[in-house]
């Protein structure tokens, strides 16, 4: 596989225990299907239930500026906005690959720490709902929708300590994650 960015070969890496290909040239990232996941969930273990579908919109799909081409399937690249962050990453929409230019991860979990954050303290009970909803239709297996469930409950335990310790008392008697 070739990189999108500068046509170097991509060699093979562990990056946050997952397996990706990484440029050695540019620093680009690709992830095949669910790895750009994955990766983003074990480097914060408290973000896994924050995800930005990056296929929802395909109207608002884009050809890559600089014509770059997935290395797996070598069809166009597509750039997609992750969510509202103002980080354009490309895809491919035919194998769902991620390929990331350098810093872009960095980037995204910085944006996410503050969305997941913000999302918490703002809409706390909507996005509680949320995750509950996808307990019985959500798009991964029982067991880790559940575990969703309870992270958020656990961060709404810290977040409300401070302000609101009847509610915060009230969440440290449920489980935790």
């Amino acid at each position: 596989m070739n990189c999108p960015n500068c046509e170097q070969k991509l060699e093979k890496a562990v990056f946050q225990n997952t397996e990706i290909d990484h440029c050695p040239t540019c620093l680009g990232i690709w992830f095949e299907k669910d790895e750009f996941f994955q990766a983003k969930d074990m480097k914060e273990k408290k973000l896994d239930w924050l995800d930005v579908d990056l296929w929802k919109n395909e109207k608002d799909f884009r050809v890559s500026k600089e014509k770059k081409h997935c290395p797996t399937c070598i069809m166009p690249l597509y750039e997609v906005n992750y969510g509202d962050s103002g980080i354009k990453v490309d895809v491919c929409n035919v194998c769902q690959g991620v390929w990331l230019d350098r810093g872009e991860f960095k980037k995204i979990m910085t944006y996410l720490k503050k969305e997941g954050g913000e999302k918490i303290m703002n809409d706390y009970a909507r996005t509680l709902l949320e995750e509950v909803g996808e307990v019985f239709v959500g798009p991964g297996p029982l067991r880790e929708e559940v575990g969703d469930v309870l992270t958020v409950l656990s961060l709404l335990k810290y977040r409300f300590a401070g302000k609101r310790p009847f509610l915060s008392k009230a969440i440290s008697n449920l489980p935790s994650a």
